[in-house]
């Protein structure tokens, strides 16, 4: 699905480098959790897979056919920002050009939030919100889904909920997911394997060697 090879990247094009030397191989219907300190430069992975970015070394190569991307915050979190769930999500449609709209309903029903098409963003919690921007994502039936830290600002109970959709839809349907995770306990409960990001380089390894490596050792 994903390959990067010796992949680098600067933002001023020249040294120091986010990532220097990046190697990695993620295949269909995997679930990847990228951890990694802040400055570790996750967020500059998910953007060079997402080609918002182009590395300045190297290459990275997706073969998915539809990408979904659940980013951790925008502007209909304000809640003084007049769109409503409804609004939000046609939008969507229209620019991937879906043209059932039948589509949000059943975006809506798969998150388990039926029936709050007319109620604003801005005055969703944070699980809701959170919900809404998956259903997004998921319209285009995308068969690799990129997330950057889907639990923030999410009550427990809602983290659950999300955590076992995003492993419901990778287990069921085939999703290939990569998220980028601060919540470790969520990563080693879910994903099928964690890439960790230091100092720009990377390391992909089974949630199991990463507990026992990185997890027991922090912890002592």
């Amino acid at each position: 699905m994903i390959q990067a090879k010796n992949m680098s990247f600067s933002y001023t094009g020249s040294p120091p480098y986010v990532l220097n030397g990046v190697n990695f191989e993620i295949q269909d219907g995997a679930y990847v959790s990228v951890v990694g300190e802040n400055g570790s430069g996750k967020t500059t992975l998910i953007r060079l897979i997402l080609k918002f970015l182009k590395p300045t070394g190297g290459s990275i190569v997706s073969k998915a056919k539809k990408i979904g991307y659940v980013p951790q915050k925008n502007d209909f979190s304000n809640s003084s920002f007049p769109i409503t769930v409804y609004e939000v999500l046609n939008s969507y449609r229209k620019l991937m050009r879906i043209r059932s709209k039948e589509a949000i309903a059943q975006a809506l029903y798969d998150v388990g939030m039926s029936g709050f098409e007319s109620v604003l963003m801005g005055l969703l919690s944070g699980g809701q919100h959170q919900k809404i921007l998956i259903a997004r994502a998921l319209m285009g039936k995308p068969d690799l889904l990129v997330l950057d830290e889907p639990s923030t600002g999410v009550d427990r109970n809602s983290q659950q909920e999300i955590y076992g959709f995003l492993k419901k839809i990778n287990t069921e349907d085939g999703v290939t997911i990569v998220s980028v995770e601060h919540n470790l306990d969520a990563a080693i409960a879910n994903s099928t394997l964690i890439y960790h990001l230091t100092s720009g380089q990377g390391h992909l390894c089974t949630p199991q060697q990463y507990a026992d490596e990185f997890l027991n050792t922090r912890r002592k």
